[in-house]
């Protein structure tokens, strides 16, 4: 049949679902057939939807899974075993674990006639993957049961026994707001992937609005469905003199007016802000305002002729706070969203000391900089400092970026500002950043993980809060420390790392004296400098190498070895620590350590 191209409603195109949004009436069941996880989810939205949830399962409550067990045991569900169902349970053998198709269909018509209130049934043990699994006959006629009642029956797996379909939804927590892709049996576990790929593309406020303006609705007039309306909320509304009389009705169709403009036009923020001051004042006959900015006065005379203002006008910007990290030091290291911040969002760029000039140089000359004035004995200050700078700039509607060295949350004191800027009303965005824990160790040839050299890694600081002591790690053969913030104490350092006695300093074993060690410093930039030497002699080498050049870090392990010239990565061959002395002379070619200063010409050329 030929299309016809000027037909004038909508062409109706069969096989789609009728998507249904149940909301359960008091004492309304749910059934569901089966103790498996599946029937564990089943039943996690049934109670979501406040229905009473009923399992009936074969052996009761000793075959269900670990969370219908729990549920029931804080009494959120029942379990019921097939054999209780039956009027002649009295006389049948007891309890089973295995499918019996007259007895399950008797069980199940006996227990629907006995309770009408059960308004969906749902059948999870015919899942693919369940063993035992219930038979296409049976499933057939535990359909037929529920269609001769007319209560509708999901069949796991089986569309064509399916009265009903669940779409794969989600929830967002603590608000009234739920999304559901259907694929009508076509593709379930696309449709799960479609689910999580637009919940992630949700405006994180969408939620809250909702709710807010639920609460909007019903201060407005709740027996006024808005949603069924005009399909425009725009359409006309009579005009009513100043002190006009108007009846209840009238005045809830235009407030469900109001509300209907605002969904459409206000931003989710804005929405998911709304007080309840804000929400009485907008729907107060005498209007909330104009659209369009006015003077005082002219407001003022406006509000007081016309009940029908509606304030469209969007609230004052409200600021964003971003922690970002600027990777180890090289431009070419930053990530793509990081580039993108400081180059075309940033308004105010906070950054620690420690961020290289090649980086900052990225930032437009129409955007403040400010540098963390952190120096000895002012660490505190100068952090309490910037952070305090964040707040009364995003208060001012800026986008202010707080730009950190390596990642913002390895040692970068992100968690504090994150609960310190959420505790003043702004939820910051934090950028992963290219860890110098990682970056530094591979730009020095060093890498923390290798096969026949070292299995782990563990990274740790060298100095704690205000200046105390931590607790390092003991040696394992096959792992590797990574130490940052600790050359500056490395004396310290490697006396925890050496005792015999740990005196609660270290956790573990003593490192020997051969260890092989690198210190890395200004990691990725011109001015690179790896200092590779043993726990015995590194202190001579770093003060035999003139003055440092912070930011450096510490790696610790036969890794820091194993990839040097030809490579050494039989360490953890059996009986490999004999030879340990000997693989290490090789290593420094017999001298006590060796310094190479800048790193891979090629790569420093990218970026």
């Amino acid at each position: 049949m030929s299309q016809n191209l000027h037909a004038p409603f909508a062409e109706v195109q069969g096989g789609a679902s009728l998507l249904l949004a149940f909301r359960a009436q008091p004492q309304r069941a749910v059934l569901i057939l089966g103790g498996d996880q599946l029937a564990a989810t089943r039943a996690f939205s049934a109670l979501e939807a406040d229905y009473t949830v009923v399992i009936m399962a074969h052996g009761g409550r000793a075959s269900v899974c670990e969370e219908l067990s729990w549920r029931a045991d804080h009494a959120q569900l029942t379990i019921i075993d097939f054999a209780t169902t039956l009027h002649e349970a009295s006389t049948s053998n007891g309890t089973s674990s295995t499918f019996d198709d007259d007895i399950d269909a008797h069980a199940l018509a006996n227990y629907l006639d006995s309770h009408l209130n059960v308004s969906l049934v749902f059948v999870t043990e015919t899942v693919l993957s369940s063993t035992p699994r219930r038979s296409r006959a049976s499933a057939e006629r535990l359909s037929a049961v529920c269609r001769a009642r007319r209560v509708p029956v999901n069949i796991t797996d089986t569309p064509v026994l399916c009265d009903f379909t669940l779409p794969a939804a989600h929830r967002v927590a603590g608000t009234p707001l739920q999304l559901a892709v259907a694929t009508n049996g076509q593709g379930c576990r696309l449709g799960s992937r479609i689910r999580r790929e637009l919940v992630a593309r949700l405006p994180h406020d969408a939620g809250m609005a909702i709710a807010r303006v639920g609460a909007l609705r019903r201060l407005a007039g709740a027996h006024v469905d808005d949603e069924t309306d005009a399909p425009t909320p725009n359409r006309p509304v009579a005009q009513r003199s100043p002190g006009a009389s108007e009846t209840d009705a009238e005045r809830a169709v235009r407030r469900m007016r109001w509300v209907a403009q605002i969904s459409e036009y206000w931003s989710y923020a804005h929405l998911a802000t709304l007080t309840q001051e804000d929400m009485e004042r907008l729907l107060s006959g005498d209007g909330p305002g104009l659209p369009f900015k006015t003077s005082g006065n002219e407001r003022d005379a406006a509000a007081a002729s016309s009940r029908h203002g509606l304030a469209v006008t969007p609230p004052a910007p409200r600021g964003r706070i971003f922690l970002v990290g600027s990777g180890p030091g090289h431009p070419g290291l930053l990530t793509v969203a990081t580039r993108d911040i400081l180059t075309q969002h940033a308004d105010l760029v906070l950054s620690d000391k420690l961020v290289p000039e090649a980086v900052l140089a990225l930032v437009p000359e129409r955007v403040e900089v400010r540098i963390a004035r952190k120096f000895p004995g002012n660490a505190e200050g100068a952090q309490q400092e910037l952070m305090e700078a964040a707040v009364e700039a995003a208060s001012r509607g800026l986008t202010v970026v707080r730009l950190k060295q390596g990642d913002p949350t390895v040692y970068g004191r992100a968690g504090e500002e994150i609960l310190y800027f959420r505790e003043r009303g702004f939820e910051s965005v934090v950028v992963p950043g290219v860890s110098s824990a990682l970056a530094g160790p591979v730009l020095a040839g060093i890498p923390v993980t290798q096969r026949g050299a070292a299995e782990s890694f563990i990274v740790c600081t060298g100095v704690g809060r205000q200046g105390r002591d931590v607790v390092l790690p003991g040696y394992e053969r096959a792992r590797t420390l990574v130490i940052l913030m600790g050359v500056a104490r490395i004396s310290q350092v490697l006396e925890t790392l050496q005792m015999p006695e740990s005196a609660n300093r270290r956790d573990g074993h003593p490192y020997p004296a051969h260890m092989p060690i690198a210190i890395i410093e200004r990691a990725s930039m011109p001015d690179q400098r790896v200092i590779m030497s043993t726990l015995e002699h590194v202190v001579s080498a770093l003060e035999s190498s003139g003055a440092q050049r912070p930011p450096g870090m510490i790696v610790i392990g036969w890794s820091v070895l194993s990839l040097w010239g030809s490579g050494d990565v039989s360490v953890l061959d059996n009986g490999a620590e004999h030879g340990d002395e000997a693989r290490v002379i090789r290593w420094l070619n017999g001298q006590r350590w060796r310094v190479v200063e800048g790193f891979n010409g090629d790569w420093g050329n990218l970026g």
